[in-house]
């Protein structure tokens, strides 16, 4: 059926309604959305939902590192432009001291949260991560946070070391624990990971794993990138799971979408608009509607991304580092100034979001 302009606003007003009213909407609802609704109908509807958690004009920020404590992996995704396979030269592992100057070196900048992203390695035991999270903890205390792994290799390390999911987060929980965090999603579609991860785990077995690690009382976030070559009914595969499961544990801290960078991978491409970005960060704010926490990735779109305070976001970082996506072309910028008096500009007031149970100034210690 081809609608007319007039059935079309009827539509929307019918959508928008239900958004406005606190009704939940559907997969249709959400599908008609992008095909049919404006950028400002989106950001508008998206503003509504994001008024239930937070005030306008409010947001926050965290200044953090993501610590890339290996780049040998197994897992051969063919988006991903930083692994090394074990035979490969140029693998690496941190050693705790290298860990200890990336992690004073954030408190330098002002920043209290670190995250943990490498890969699959074969040759790490668990007694490695295990080590150094308990270092960290002892020397650090509560004066800064991390993210300890992402699922997909907390899923790898459990196997490994032929645990459950359960017995492994107990494990990771004893060495000072607090975040699992959600990464290693991508697409939560079952045919997107047989075209891209085929040696990654299933759909089922992620959300087993951090059904697990909340289960254990450990924190954990959900996570989305898009720019790959996903469809639309797969983008809303992965809402609709991600609410599911936030329906069914009420885990989930946070939501964070970001872009795939395609520079130097094995599936290449061109990277998606900032424009397709911001519809698609307020299709999540309208979708996800038990999720208090929506955040804009300046990882991947850099000060573009704080438009997304527009379209739902209420919650950025200001990363250091992350060798995964600059070496698949992120640029990363440390004039936090600049950024944060962007989203003054745009009519916002960043406040730090400390994720840590220290306050600034810590004693780094010896």
């Amino acid at each position: 059926m081809i609608q007319t302009p007039a059935s079309i606003r009827g539509t929307f007003s019918e959508i928008a309604a239900k958004v406005v009213e606190g009704t939940r909407i559907g997969q249709d609802d959400a599908r008609w959305l992008w095909l049919n609704a404006s950028d400002s109908e989106l950001s508008s509807l998206a503003a509504s939902v994001r008024g239930r958690f937070h005030a306008p004009g409010s947001c926050t920020y965290m200044v953090m590192r993501i610590i890339n404590y290996t780049n040998v992996c197994v897992a051969q995704c063919d988006y991903c432009a930083f692994y090394k396979l074990p035979s490969q030269d140029g693998g690496y592992v941190l050693s705790q001291d290298a860990v200890f100057a990336k992690l004073d070196e954030l408190l330098t900048l002002g920043g209290d949260l670190a995250a943990f992203n490498g890969g699959f390695n074969p040759h790490l035991p668990l007694s490695y991560y295990c080590d150094l999270f308990t270092a960290i903890r002892a020397r650090y205390g509560d004066a800064l946070e991390f993210y300890a792994l992402t699922i997909a290799e907390f899923m790898y390390l459990a196997d490994h070391a032929k645990l459950s999911y359960a017995q492994a987060a107990e494990r990771l929980k004893d060495a000072g624990v607090r975040w699992i965090t959600g990464g290693g999603s991508e697409i939560l579609t079952e045919d997107f990971r047989v075209r891209h991860s085929k040696f990654k785990y299933t759909v089922a077995q992620y959300f087993e794993a951090q059904r697990a690690i909340v289960d254990a009382g450990l924190k954990t976030t959900a996570t989305m990138v898009i720019g790959f070559d996903e469809s639309l009914e797969e983008r809303l595969e992965h809402l609709e799971r991600t609410r599911q499961f936030q329906d069914e544990t009420g885990g989930l801290a946070s939501f964070l979408c970001w872009t795939f960078k395609p520079y130097f991978t094995q599936i290449g491409g061109i990277e998606i608009t900032t424009a397709e970005y911001l519809r698609h960060l307020a299709l999540c704010r309208i979708y996800l509607d038990n999720i208090p926490r929506i955040r804009t990735s300046v990882l991947t779109q850099n000060q573009q991304a704080l438009e997304g305070l527009n379209y739902g976001a209420d919650d950025f970082d200001l990363p250091i580092e992350d060798e995964v996506t600059q070496k698949a072309g992120a640029t990363i910028s440390l004039d936090f100034d600049r950024i944060l008096g962007y989203a003054r500009e745009l009519g916002y007031s960043p406040a730090y979001r400390h994720v840590s149970l220290g306050r600034p100034p810590w004693n780094i210690g010896p």
